[in-house]
């Protein structure tokens, strides 16, 4: 179509899960300004939420609508994940069981399982051929797994799940460190899984185009405090607030979502947990986060990165993690 002389682009559809949540909440606001797909690509909300937070859901899209977002050219809510999925062409699956008190990580792990194999099956009967998949809810690496598996026709590349807020959290710690604004920071990825084994790389982060570690001069707290806190900050933001992470994980999405439609700069890399090909010694078939540059719609690995004994046996480390999760739902993979 044209108006007024302007090509109006057709509508991309977007599927969120729980969408009437906290990050869901922070999340739809932030696409529907175009921040995440361009402020000239219009897009068409499919929202699925379980059916005790329908109501909920409602009042979400009563403010959707009052924000009165141009890009945002319709709105359907969903109970249903094959009638929420029907033609998505990138699906931001952000719902998950919180872990509730007492339950270890492989009771969450075993919790979810379910909801995601429902979720890709789903996607795999229904999906756009051009589908695009985000697994946000945790623990994300291992449910991305699950939906990966329970969708066969899909290709598993289009499957990643969000390590993104790590390395923001990462690229924000050495930027205060340094003294410097988060934007002199580059080459920071996470490596794993997303959770307290990730593994954020100082030693290929730059801070003016310097090595992160030369200019940081600290390697002690690099791989003591600053390792620690990246990765323990989810809990530390629960115990400040009383409640998880939600905008900054909202705005990490985005960031994901732009950066693999709209690509990354030249020279620019970033974390995505994706289907690992035994590339760095990690086992084949993991969902694991790992650097990536982005162009046209999708990742490519970058290889060859070299890491010293210590950040070999963090990445050792953080692959175990994933194989004794993957092992705990083998049931659900098929």
């Amino acid at each position: 179509m044209e108006r007024i002389g302007v090509v109006v682009k057709s509508p991309i559809r977007v599927a969120v899960t729980g969408a009437a949540g906290n990050i869901g909440y922070a999340l739809l606001f932030r696409l529907g300004s175009g921040s995440c797909f361009g402020e000239d690509q219009p897009i068409a909300l499919s929202l699925l939420e379980i059916p005790p937070a329908m109501k909920a859901l409602d009042g979400v899209v009563m403010e959707l609508l009052d924000a009165a977002f141009p890009l945002v050219h319709s709105i359907d809510t969903y109970d249903d994940p094959k009638k929420a999925f029907d033609g998505v062409q990138q699906a931001l699956l952000v719902g998950s069981r919180p872990r509730g008190p007492g339950m270890e990580r492989a009771d969450l792990i075993r919790a979810n399982g379910p909801i995601f194999v429902d979720q890709g099956q789903a996607l795999n009967a229904g999906a756009a051929s051009d589908v695009r998949v985000l697994v946000v809810g945790n623990p994300c690496n291992t449910n991305a797994l699950i939906t990966m598996h329970s969708a066969p026709d899909i290709s598993d590349d289009r499957f990643s799940a969000m390590t993104r807020l790590d390395e923001n959290r990462g690229r924000a710690q050495l930027a205060s460190r340094a003294g410097v604004t988060v934007d002199r920071v580059g080459g920071l990825v996470v490596w794993g899984n997303h959770s307290p084994s990730m593994v954020p790389d100082f030693y290929h982060a730059t801070i003016d185009g310097k090595p992160a570690a030369e200019v940081i001069g600290d390697e002690a707290w690099l791989q003591g405090d600053f390792v620690e806190t990246v990765g323990k900050r989810g809990a530390a933001i629960i115990a400040a607030r009383g409640a998880s992470s939600a905008a900054s994980a909202a705005s990490a999405a985005v960031d994901h979502v732009r950066t693999l439609w709209r690509g990354s700069a030249e020279g620019e890399m970033h974390s995505m947990a994706v289907k690992s090909n035994g590339a760095y010694g990690v086992p084949e078939g993991l969902m694991f986060s790992v650097p990536v540059e982005c162009a046209d719609g999708n990742w490519t690995r970058i290889e060859g990165l070299e890491h010293n004994e210590w950040m070999a046996g963090k990445l050792q480390a953080t692959a175990d993690e994933l194989v004794s999760e993957r092992e705990a739902v083998a049931d659900l993979l098929g």
